[in-house]
C-alpha cells in the first residue's frame, strides 16, 4: 500500500470513527432507535471492509467480532444495553493503535472482545439464531469476483469467512473457469464460489457482505421438503444478480424508473473532494498577498489617474474580492466537528464522578475558521471538566436542593455579526464570589481592601495557579486549566465573560473572530499615523462635541440617542505629541453588549486588511492585534477592540463596585 493510499484510508478513518462514536453515545439515551443501530452497524462494517480492502487484517478481525454483536442487536437478539454501548466506545478507542500497529501488553482489545463474547454467550440458544441456522437451506449462493478485484484489494478468504459466520455450509469452489498457468491473470480472480444459506439469511444481510467487492451473485432459491408439513413450493426461478444491489421487485403501478443507487452515489462522491490542511494555508496565503498588491495597484492607479490603469484596478479589485471569499469560506469548519470529543468526556467524567449529566449542544454547524476550531479544544476541554467537577452537584445534592437528579449542560454556539459566541452553561451549584474572593486574598492576587464586582471577582479564575479545589485530584486543583483557556482565548483576539448565580448555575462565554486571516477594516488616523479597527466591530461615526476637547476628571462619555457612551482619546493613550485638530470623529465600537467611543483624528476610509501577526517582542502590548501592509507599502497596526472596551469600561466600573460594596 502506497503512503498516498494509507493517508486516504486513515483520513476516512477519522471521520468513520466519530460517525461511530457520534451514534454509539446517542444510542446510549436511545437505546431502542433502530435507526441509530442501523447507523453504527454500517459504520462497523465500512471500517471493516475498507480496512480488509487495504491489508489491515488485524483491524477486520477484531471488528469481525465486534460487528456481529451489533448483527444481534439489530436483529433485536439482544438488547443495545449500557455495558454494549461502553464497550463498544472502548473498543472504538482500539481501532487508531490496530492500523498503526501499536502492540496490547495490557491485553486490552482480547479482554473487550472477551466481554463481548460473555454477553452473546449469555443469550438463549434459540434467542442467538441457532436454530435457523440449523434448519433446513433456504437457498443456494453463487459468487464470482468480477473485473480487477484482486488488484483493487477483494479479499475472497474475508468474504468466505463473513458468509461462515452467516450459517453458509456446503461451500465449494468452482474451478472450471481457471486458465493455464501462461494465461493467468494475478489481477483477477477465476475461481468462484457456491454455498448453502441457513433460513435465517435475509436479502440485506447478504447486500453487506458485498457492498465493498465488485461480484456477481446469485441467490438460488431451493425447493423445501415434500411432506404433510413442508411449506408450500418455492418458485425456482433464480432471483436477479444481486450485481444490480437492488431488492426483488414490487408489483407497484407502472411508474418512471428511479436512477440507479450507484450513479446517485457516484454524484455523492464527486460533490466534495478531499484537501490537505497545508494546501489550504498556502492558497490562503497567496490570497492575501494578492490583497496587498491589489492595494498596491489601487494606489498607483489613484496617483496616474490613468483611465485604462484605473479600470484595471478596479476589476482586479473585484476579482480579488471574490477570491478572498471564496477562500476562506473554504477554510470554515462546523463545531460539529469537535462536539463528539465533547460528548465523550461528558459522559466519561460523568461516570467516574457519580454525577449524573445530560449534554446537550446548540448550533453545531454554526462555522468557524479552521485555525480557530483547531486552537479552540483545548480551552472548551477545560472549561466542561471545571462544570462537572467544580460546578455540578450529585445526584443527592441535587435532590437536597430541589433540583431533578440529572443535571444539564449546554453547549451553544452562534453568529453574532462577525464575531462567533460559544458557551457553555451549567445548571450546578453556582459560583461563590465570597469563597473566591477569600482564596484570592490567601494566595496574595488581590488585597484585602482591594473593591470588586461580582464579575471581576469571577475573572479571578483565569489567574495562573487560582483554583478553589481542596485538594489535587486527577482532574483539577493545580489551578492551570482555566489559565490556558484565558492565554488561548486572548491569542484567537476573542473575550471571555463569565455569569453566575449560586445555586443557579455558571455561564462561560467565549467570543471569537469569524477568521483570523483577512478582514475588511476602518482605516483612521491619530497625530499623523494610520491604525485599522475592524469593521464588524464598529456602530457609527459621529463628530466630538466641542465641550468634550478637554478631558475631565470625572470621566468622558457621550449622550447617544439617552445612553451614555465611555470613549477614549487615543492622542492620550498612545501617548502622542502636540495638538489634535478642530474637528475630531468618535467612532463608537462594540464587542459583546458593550460600548465605547475611540477618538481619532481623520478616518481615511475603508479597506480590505491581511492580518500579520505581530512578533514575541510586542506580546504585552495588549492595544494592538496585529498588522497590515498598506496600499503605499507602510504598516498600519490593527487596534484590539475587545481590549479598549474593557479599558473603556473600567472608567465606570469603579463607581459601580463602590455602590455594590456599599450597598
Amino acid at each position: 500500500m502506497t503512503d498516498d493510499m494509507s493517508a486516504i484510508f486513515r483520513e476516512e478513518l477519522r471521520d468513520l470513527l466519530e460517525s461511530l462514536e457520534r451514534g454509539l453515545l446517542d444510542l446510549k439515551s436511545r437505546p431502542t432507535d433502530t435507526g441509530l443501530i442501523n447507523q453504527v452497524f454500517r459504520d462497523l462494517h465500512t471500517v471493516k471492509g475498507s480496512g480488509a480492502m487495504f491489508g489491515f487484517t488485524a483491524l477486520a478481525a477484531f471488528i469481525h467480532e465486534f460487528e456481529t454483536v451489533f448483527d444481534r442487536v439489530r436483529a433485536g437478539v439482544i438488547p443495545a444495553g449500557q455495558e454494549i454501548v461502553r464497550l463498544a466506545l472502548a473498543a472504538k478507542d482500539e481501532i487508531p493503535g490496530l492500523v498503526d500497529g501499536d502492540p496490547d501488553p495490557d491485553g486490552r482489545r482480547e479482554a473487550i472482545l472477551g466481554a463481548l463474547r460473555d454477553i452473546m454467550a449469555g443469550q438463549p440458544v434459540a434467542e442467538a439464531g441457532a436454530e435457523d441456522l440449523a434448519g433446513p437451506p433456504l437457498a443456494r449462493l453463487r459468487f464470482r469476483l468480477t473485473g480487477a478485484a484482486l488488484a483493487m484489494g477483494a479479499r475472497p478468504d474475508i468474504l468466505l469467512e463473513e458468509l461462515r459466520g452467516l450459517g453458509a455450509a456446503h461451500i465449494v469452489a468452482d474451478v472450471s473457469a481457471v486458465p493455464g498457468l501462461d494465461r493467468l491473470d494475478v489481477d483477477t480472480c477465476a475461481i468462484g464460489w457456491s454455498m448453502d444459506l441457513p433460513a435465517g439469511v435475509t436479502f440485506a444481510q447478504l447486500e453487506d457482505v458485498f457492498l465493498f467487492v465488485d461480484a456477481d451473485w446469485q441467490h438460488d432459491p431451493v425447493k423445501a421438503p415434500t411432506g404433510a408439513d413442508a411449506p408450500a413450493p418455492q418458485d425456482p426461478t433464480p432471483a436477479p444478480p444481486v450485481a444490480a444491489m437492488a431488492p426483488p421487485p414490487v408489483e407497484t403501478a407502472p411508474s418512471v424508473a428511479a436512477p440507479p443507487a450507484r450513479d446517485s452515489r457516484a454524484d455523492a462522491a464527486g460533490a466534495t473532494i478531499r484537501v490537505p490542511a497545508e494546501r489550504l494555508d498556502g492558497l490562503m496565503d497567496s490570497v492575501g498577498e494578492l490583497v496587498i498588491l491589489e492595494a498596491r495597484l489601487t494606489e498607483l492607479a489613484r496617483e496616474s489617474r490613468d483611465p485604462a490603469l484605473i479600470a484595471t484596478a478596479e476589476q482586479i479589485t473585484r476579482l480579488a474580492a471574490g477570491l478572498r471569499d471564496t477562500t476562506m469560506t473554504m477554510r470554515m469548519v462546523p463545531m460539529r466537528s469537535l462536539v463528539g470529543r465533547f460528548r465523550r468526556l461528558v459522559l466519561d467524567l460523568s461516570d467516574k464522578l457519580g454525577k449524573p449529566v445530560e449534554f446537550s449542544v446548540i448550533g453545531e454547524d454554526t462555522e468557524l475558521d479552521k485555525t480557530v476550531i483547531e486552537k479552540l479544544a483545548d480551552p472548551l476541554v477545560h472549561i466542561l471538566r471545571n462544570a462537572i467537577d467544580h460546578g455540578m452537584e450529585t445526584a443527592a445534592e441535587r435532590a437536597a436542593s430541589g433540583k431533578g437528579g440529572t443535571g444539564l449542560i449546554e453547549l451553544s454556539a452562534a453568529h453574532a455579526g462577525a464575531e462567533v459566541l460559544i458557551r457553555v452553561r451549567d445548571d450546578g451549584r453556582g459560583m461563590d464570589p465570597a469563597r473566591i474572593r477569600a482564596k484570592a486574598m490567601a494566595q496574595g492576587l488581590i488585597a484585602a481592601d482591594t473593591v470588586l464586582t461580582d464579575a471581576q471577582i469571577f475573572t479571578l479564575v483565569f489567574e495562573p495557579g487560582f483554583s478553589t479545589a481542596d485538594r489535587v485530584t486527577e482532574l483539577s486543583g493545580r489551578g492551570v486549566g482555566m489559565d490556558v483557556v484565558r492565554r488561548t482565548i486572548e491569542s484567537l483576539r476573542g473575550s471571555l465573560e463569565i455569569e453566575s448565580r449560586l445555586g443557579e448555575g455558571t455561564s462561560v462565554t467565549l467570543r471569537l473572530p469569524l477568521t483570523l486571516a483577512i478582514i475588511e477594516g476602518l482605516l483612521i488616523e491619530v497625530a499623523g499615523e494610520r491604525y485599522t479597527l475592524p469593521m464588524a466591530s464598529v456602530q457609527e461615526i459621529v463628530e466630538l462635541p466641542p465641550e468634550k476637547t478637554q478631558p475631565k476628571r470625572t470621566g468622558d462619555f457621550l449622550d447617544i440617542r439617552g445612553r451614555f457612551v465611555p470613549f477614549l482619546r487615543l492622542r492620550a493613550l498612545f501617548d502622542c505629541a502636540g495638538q489634535p485638530g478642530p474637528a475630531q470623529n468618535v467612532v463608537i465600537v462594540m464587542s459583546g453588549e458593550h460600548r465605547v467611543g475611540l477618538v481619532v483624528d481623520r478616518i481615511v476610509g475603508t479597506n480590505q486588511t491581511v492580518i500579520k501577526q505581530m512578533s514575541k517582542l510586542h506580546a504585552s502590548v495588549r492595544a494592538v492585534s496585529g498588522a497590515t501592509i498598506l496600499g503605499d507599502g507602510s504598516v498600519a497596526l490593527i487596534l484590539d477592540v475587545a481590549h479598549l472596551v474593557g479599558m473603556g469600561r473600567a472608567q465606570t466600573e469603579p463607581q459601580a463596585a463602590a455602590r455594590e460594596v456599599a450597598a
